[in-house]
């Protein structure tokens, strides 16, 4: 279990973290989400003793990472896949960690096969791959048999088949009754992976719930319902008391409506219906509602032309405004790359 109590982290008269509250549990997987500059590497680094708190402190099983003599058999992190001495082989970058915690020699080889590197273990790591130096990174986290483990973007680098193993190794560790803290950019991912959400913006805290809870108070939910006769479904809507909104292609969507309610009212009616679905919001919806005004960095709003990454023409802009097209232009003589430059 990892216990956070009111941390804080000032650096000069910027606030990265800012009272943070919340107990990371085992048993599931526990997303950590939130916009670039949120102080989410910052909070992670001093659940790891990293970077000292301003304020507030950081449990590991009750303890203090400094209090734990051989940190690696209770807590394994990645956070970074880069942190990793190139001219050593991943065999001994990992039995470096395993000697300085006490770990047995057989877990190397153990952890190596685990990973898939077992065919590259007497290679410099210095030629790996993003991927193979995620895995190893991996490696060094479940070294030491840990209760408690933390990744900081853990997919990064990772084809679809190493995405696959990642997730449903999380999610192992986790039926295991092991606490597993995961932070990721990657929506449609961590929706596969997460069960809870702890999510922050500008250090704050924002959430502190379950995956199916915070989509539904972050997103609008309605049912769609597609049929040959719309007059007359209306009509019937609007008479049972619902307001059926009227899409561009026809179908109309009800505003918490329930799907099986709707449908029986259709049969009662003898209405043919060719779609009833309900819908909800994805994760990554729900997030950027949630976070939208605690962004910290925004995109310029550039759009290039047509025929470039996909621009359209007759984009709208606010008065006086320099249309996307020209900005676009304008940036791409200016970088050096165009010919107007």
């Amino acid at each position: 279990m990892i216990e956070l109590q009111g941390l804080t982290k000032r650096y000069g008269d910027k606030t990265a973290v800012d009272n943070l509250t919340f107990t990371v549990r085992p048993g599931v997987v526990t997303g950590f989400l939130g916009p670039n500059g949120a102080g989410k590497s910052t909070t992670m680094r001093m659940m790891l003793g990293l970077d000292n708190p301003t304020a507030g402190n950081v449990r590991i099983d009750g303890k203090h990472y400094a209090q734990l003599s051989e940190p690696l058999k209770y807590i394994g992190a990645l956070l970074d896949a880069k942190a990793i001495h190139g001219g050593r082989t991943a065999y001994n970058h990992l039995l470096c960690l395993a000697q300085s915690n006490r770990i047995p020699r057989h877990r190397v080889d153990e952890v190596l096969d685990t990973v898939g590197l077992t065919a590259v273990a007497k290679k410099r790591s210095k030629g790996f791959s993003l991927g193979m130096g995620q895995r190893l990174g991996i490696a060094g986290a479940l070294l030491g048999d840990p209760e408690i483990l933390m990744f900081d973007e853990p997919v990064n680098g990772l084809d679809p088949e190493g995405i696959h193993w990642i997730r449903n190794l999380m999610k192992g560790l986790a039926a295991q009754g092991r606490t597993v803290f995961v932070s990721s950019h990657l929506m449609s991912e961590m929706a596969l992976t997460a069960e809870h959400l702890i999510v922050i913006g500008r250090g704050r805290l924002m959430a502190d719930t379950s995956m199916a809870e915070f989509i539904e108070k972050n997103s609008r939910s309605y049912v769609r319902i597609r049929t040959p006769q719309p007059e007359r479904l209306k009509d019937v809507l609007t008479a049972a008391g619902f307001t059926p909104v009227t899409t561009s292609d026809g179908t109309f969507e009800i505003q918490d409506g329930d799907a099986a309610q709707l449908g029986e009212l259709a049969a009662q009616h003898q209405l043919v219906l060719h779609e009833l679905s309900p819908q909800r919001a994805s994760l990554e919806e729900a997030f950027m509602q949630l976070t939208a005004e605690s962004v910290e960095y925004h995109a310029g709003g550039v759009a290039p032309p047509p025929g470039i990454d996909g621009g359209a023409a007759g984009m709208p802009q606010a008065a006086g405004q320099q249309a996307p097209q020209q900005q676009w232009g304008a940036q791409w003589r200016d970088s050096g790359t165009g010919k107007g430059k």
